[in-house]
């Protein structure tokens, strides 16, 4: 039986994802409910990304597939060209070498539409050499007496996890695309910054997140270098928040370098290790002075040309026969 459409656009940012893209296309046809429209962006892969994810035009049901290709330019630029393009209402993030349960977009939407929520995220699994472990997202959300405040000292919203109406991405600005790690948390930042906007986290693991050596999370440096740019970013929102203060800075950036440290200690990488304690005192005091004299964010818009729907490059369109 067919399964029933919704009005959800599916972006899926992909580079080098020759070897996983179809894992994660079949994860969307396996859907208890289908979407009008997945969105694959290309990021100037050269494995014949673009060609695998039009081979998987037929298991995706009712929904148009879209294949969009762009010069690399990093994962938030291609999402950002995957929401510019998007014609649906509702936003559904899947990454190229991640997966979703059968019941991850019947759920969350169901969620979304009966408590009149923006955004909805849920818990995953981590799945590293064949083992899989939970991503406790929900837990890590109560840790700070303001959720906002939690997102920003803990992360706890995984991008392939979220639905997001398409309007309240426009509002906040898009993806950063000069944040090579770290732009999603910060656009939730943005987008959860109006108080207007509700969200909900629930339990159930819904998706599959894949470990790799060599992934983009996984270069210690550049995760150092953006999250505390992103921390300065949003220091002055934080530090008035309910139960924050100073103390939700310090902590942020106190886990920032402890989460460097360890992993430049299990590379045995000493020099740097050695910088990373030697700045922390520099980024404490930064902050700090951030969170208490700097302005608010200023108004950001990386999607550009949030209301056309002309790809960047070009696109090419796999429709399955009705």
């Amino acid at each position: 039986m067919t399964p029933p459409l919704v009005d959800v656009s599916v972006v899926i940012p992909a580079y080098q994802a020759a070897e996983t893209i179809e894992r994660a296309l079949a994860s969307i046809a396996v859907q208890t409910v289908s979407p009008r429209e997945v969105i694959v962006v290309d990021d100037g892969s050269d494995d014949d990304t673009v060609g695998c994810a039009l081979a998987c035009s037929e298991l995706i049901a009712n929904a148009e597939l879209i294949v969009q290709e762009q010069p690399n330019q990093g994962a938030g630029a291609a999402r950002n060209a995957g929401v510019r393009i998007a014609t649906q209402p509702v936003i559904a993030f899947l990454d190229a070498d991640d997966d979703w349960l059968p019941e991850h977009l019947e759920s969350s939407l169901s969620l979304m539409f009966e408590n009149n929520l923006t955004l909805t995220a849920h818990n995953e699994w981590l799945v590293e050499d064949g083992f899989e472990s939970l991503n406790d997202s929900t837990a890590r959300l109560t840790q700070w007496p303001d959720p906002f405040v939690s997102i920003f000292c803990k992360g706890c919203i995984s991008t392939s996890t979220v639905l997001v109406r398409r309007e309240a991405i426009a509002t906040a600005g898009g993806f950063d695309p000069s944040l090579a790690n770290g732009q999603d948390v910060d656009l939730w930042l943005a987008i959860l910054s109006n108080p207007d906007v509700a969200f909900e986290i629930f339990e159930q693991p819904l998706s599959r997140y894949f470990i790799r050596p060599g992934s983009i999370n996984s270069n210690v440096a550049r995760r150092y270098l953006f999250f505390n740019r992103i921390a300065l970013r949003w220091a002055s929102a934080v530090v008035h928040r309910p139960g924050a203060g100073l103390r939700a800075l310090w902590f942020r950036v106190a886990a920032i370098h402890f989460e460097a440290a360890k992993g430049l200690w299990a590379e045995r990488d000493l020099p740097h290790l050695l910088g990373v304690f030697l700045m922390y005192p520099w980024h404490t005091a930064r902050i700090t002075i951030r969170g208490l004299f700097g302005k608010p964010c200023a108004p950001r818009n990386f999607l550009e040309n949030t209301t056309s729907s002309e790809p960047v490059v070009s696109a090419l369109r796999a429709t399955p026969p009705r």
